[in-house]
């Protein structure tokens, strides 16, 4: 029985902007293969491609050279049959719509009935432990809750990949721990394919199950990290020898990247 196909898959991937000033390479050779079921973080230094490489696999930018598929498809293709969600820093979230209203809005845009909506945008409600919040508005909300309801919202179609652009980078580290605690729980429970991006060692370490360390710009990986962490990760996991292992090796790698001509 042959491998299940890569869920992501990048090879010698090139992303070159046109600017005014000139040319700009954002990312350069990047190599990458993520399976079914993965929790990806990628970190690295600010403007080294970690968020462009999300946006390639989002369909929102377009690489210069090499290859990228997503399920064995173009990301245009993938965008087109709704194979991921993605989450921005920012929820996003319209202050005239209730959360519920907010997290229909996809679903509404792709025409399902008024039932379906509802038990979809009910069932994502729960997953994100906003059971009750449905009729609220994002301003009666914290900057943590209304998080969670932009999780909900690429949840609510049922995408099989999820891709999350440093949604927790602007909350304190009390909401952010508590926030990482529960977007385990969820992963757990959905069997996503998860891509995130932050700027945290310790988040990257908690979350994954691979960190992909970059280089500053032209972003490249020094480092693809498997993590050794059991599945089961209480907070004080932290705390841990092999926790603290794994975080320095991701220091070495932010540090070996910086080597770089």
């Amino acid at each position: 029985m042959s491998a299940a196909a890569p869920v992501i898959e990048a090879k010698a991937l090139n992303l070159v902007f046109q600017t005014g000033d000139g040319p700009v390479q954002a990312l350069k050779d990047v190599n990458l293969t993520v399976s079914k079921g993965d929790f990806v973080s990628f970190i690295g230094p600010s403007g080294c491609g970690k968020t462009t490489f999300l946006r390639c696999v989002a369909a929102l930018e377009h690489p210069t050279g090499g290859t990228l598929t997503v399920n064995g498809m173009t990301p245009d293709e993938a965008r087109r049959k709704r194979a991921y969600g993605y989450v921005f820093q920012a929820a996003g979230l319209y202050p005239w719509r209730t959360i519920a209203k907010n997290i229909s809005l996809p679903l509404e845009i792709m025409g399902f009935s008024a039932d379906e909506q509802a038990s979809r945008v009910e069932r994502v409600l729960e997953l994100v432990e906003l059971k009750g919040f449905g009729n609220k508005y994002p301003w009666q909300l914290s900057g943590g809750m209304q998080q969670r309801a932009s999780i909900a919202r690429a949840l609510a179609f049922d995408a099989d990949i999820l891709l999350m652009d440093e949604p927790f980078g602007a909350l304190d580290e009390i909401v952010r721990d508590r926030l990482n605690e529960e977007l385990l729980k969820l992963w757990k429970a959905t069997g996503k394919t998860i891509g995130f991006v932050t700027h945290s060692i310790p988040e990257a370490v908690y979350l994954s199950t691979k960190i992909v360390v970059m280089s500053p710009r032209p972003g490249r990986i020094t480092d693809v990290i498997d993590s050794t962490l059991p599945l089961d990760r209480p907070l004080e996991i932290c705390d841990s020898r092999e926790f603290i292992q794994i975080a320095h090796r991701v220091r070495e790698g932010l540090r070996a990247g910086h080597s770089y001509e």
